[in-house]
């Protein structure tokens, strides 16, 4: 498996970004071709002091090369440029193969 996360910075509207992201962004994240799994939250915690990101996003994609294909499908440009609608903090995205664990 190979995960996407986005870590949202604070925006300048905490509650434009909750409501834009829900009503009008996951909508374009569920067409992402080869999407197996997503979730979010806007309760990011840091264990110590203040969290540095506001909301975390987080799919699950087969591989590499279909995290690739989707972010390059025209879905996956949308989803993209929809970006600037909401997170006017920013966002950093990082993606990496899925070890498992054992215990």
């Amino acid at each position: 498996m190979h995960k996407l996360v986005v870590l949202y910075s604070k925006p300048a509207d905490p509650d434009h970004f909750r409501d834009y992201y829900v009503t009008n962004h996951l909508p374009l994240v569920m067409n992402w071709p080869g999407l197996l799994a997503w979730r979010y939250s806007f309760d990011v915690a840091a264990t110590k002091g203040e969290a540095p990101y506001f909301a975390v996003f987080e799919g699950d994609f087969a591989d590499a090369a279909a995290m690739a294909a989707a972010r390059a499908s025209p879905q996956g440009q949308r989803v993209a440029a929809d970006v600037a609608n909401y997170a006017t903090g920013g966002a950093v995205i990082v993606h990496y193969p899925v070890q498992d664990g054992t215990g």
